[in-house]
């Protein structure tokens, strides 16, 4: 008979499948616990870190400082790092049950959420996150249309991802070009005729989900004017009972209030935010002119929260570009039960559910916004792994042992199937490289936004040595 899995003698095998930051400290999570283990990390791409690489502004360099910190838990020599390799495609559901007693699915929520309104489907009417991933070097947006050609662009949303676009939209080109914004996303933003960004969020300023910090960066940027109207401030009594409780609410009110008053200065670029405000319909020709948006109104809901609600006031303004940032959704993975209503796996506390039966999976889990939704910041996900990783040390005394126990029969499986899997060590000849790029020109890094060329580059850097 077996030892215990989790032993010296049966050590548990592991796999995370997700390099982002919720994937990592799941991974720091299980290695400071009170446990023998091996741990795999599967990752799509040849990259690792996820948002951290893929979703944090390049104007926001200090937040990236984060990665030294996974650096040291992939060093851990219990950990690996299999970038490349796709989980529904070059390794499936039914093949990772065979190698790993655990399987902990750190995916993050890939999609946007949609308006539903008409137009949204013109050429320039955009998810924030492909803009994201377009300026941040994603090899899934290189190819995004992009055109910066309108003089004035529409953000929906307030929350940090639409500070982020919209700071992005406006601020001076020579200041990303000491970023490690895509070189491509940079050279677009050098041409572009973007003078003016309007923000829109459907509450009101008391209501708004971005921080104090994104704020009060707007104010900062060189040749840039905030705008709001006064009138949007004039706050309801709920909303203003509400800054007594919420501090950051009441920052941001004062902050806003602050731009209110300042004079515009001619000829400089413009962000107008706009609330209480909600598109209902993206007009145009078979691409973005205007869009038309309905004023709202603030009304108690039955929970005792306030939500919009639409006057029927209607006006339209004039855009060429159109971007949403309205929330992420997860999206499905083959022969996970997957949470249609919340577009999270199903899951109690962390354990993966079917979600009919709502039966435990046996060794399934999940961490990050794939488990809680997309809420909270890189930090965030440090206390829910560690929630999750609670579950699986509770539950690895009972689990059924996988069959296969060799922690190289993965390697063998992958080779067999001809995949070209990239280890941590690949990985950094990348990172060295565009480090290197990046550093004859002043800049932290130069990124490759292709797979083929990222797999070009580590072939050549692993005959070099």
């Amino acid at each position: 008979m077996s030892a215990q899995v989790g032993t010296p003698e049966n050590p548990a095998r592991i796999a995370i499948v997700g390099a982002g930051p919720a994937g990592f400290y799941t991974a720091e999570a299980l290695l400071k616990a009170n446990i023998s283990c091996t741990i795999d990390i599967f990752n799509r791409f040849p990259t690792p870190f996820g948002l951290v690489r893929e979703g944090v502004a390049p104007d926001h360099q200090s937040i990236k400082s984060v990665v030294r910190i996974y650096d040291r838990i992939v060093a851990d020599p219990r950990v690996r790092y299999f970038g490349n390799v796709t989980f529904g495609t070059d390794i499936m559901h039914a093949d990772m049950k065979q190698f790993y007693d655990q399987i902990v699915y750190a995916v993050g929520a890939q999609a946007d959420r949609r308006m539903g309104i008409p137009g949204e489907d013109f050429p320039d009417s955009l998810p924030a996150t492909a803009f994201v991933g377009w300026y941040n070097g994603h090899p899934d947006y290189q190819d995004l249309p992009v055109d910066l050609r309108s003089e004035c662009v529409m953000v929906v949303g307030n929350g940090n991802v639409a500070m982020d676009v919209t700071r992005i939209l406006v601020r001076d080109p020579d200041e990303l070009a000491e970023t490690d914004i895509a070189d491509a996303a940079l050279q677009k933003l050098r041409e572009s005729k973007v003078r003016q960004v309007i923000m829109v969020g459907r509450r009101g300023p008391a209501q708004a989900a971005f921080t104090t910090a994104e704020l009060k960066e707007f104010g900062e940027l060189k040749g840039v004017d905030v705008i709001v109207d006064p009138a949007d401030l004039e706050l309801d009594e709920h909303s203003q009972a509400s800054l007594e409780d919420d501090k950051i609410a009441a920052k941001n009110v004062a902050l806003l209030r602050e731009y209110a008053q300042r004079a515009p200065t001619p000829g400089n670029r413009r962000i107008v935010m706009r609330f209480l405000t909600s598109p209902v319909e993206i007009l145009g020709d078979g691409e973005v002119e205007a869009v038309k948006v309905e004023r709202n109104q603030l009304v108690l809901g039955d929970n005792g929260s306030l939500r919009a609600k639409g006057t029927k006031e209607y006006e339209t303004i004039p855009v060429g570009m159109i971007l949403r940032s309205v929330g992420y959704r997860g999206v499905p993975l083959k022969g996970v039960p997957f949470d249609e209503t919340n577009y999270t796996i199903a899951n109690v506390v962390g354990r993966v559910i079917h979600a009919t039966s709502e039966e435990t999976v046996t060794g399934e889990y999940v961490v990050g916004w794939a488990k809680r939704g997309p809420s909270g910041i890189i930090g965030t996900n440090k206390p829910d792994a560690v929630s999750t990783v609670a579950a699986m040390l509770e539950d690895i005394i009972t689990l059924p042992q996988a069959p296969e126990r060799d922690p190289e029969a993965i390697n063998r499986f992958l080779q067999s199937k001809q995949i070209d899997y990239i280890t941590y060590a690949d990985w950094k000849l990348l990172d060295d490289y565009e480090q290197a790029q990046g550093a004859e020109q002043g800049r932290p890094r130069v990124k490759v936004t292709s797979v083929p060329e990222m797999l070009r580059i580590i072939h050549a850097g692993r005959q070099q040595q």
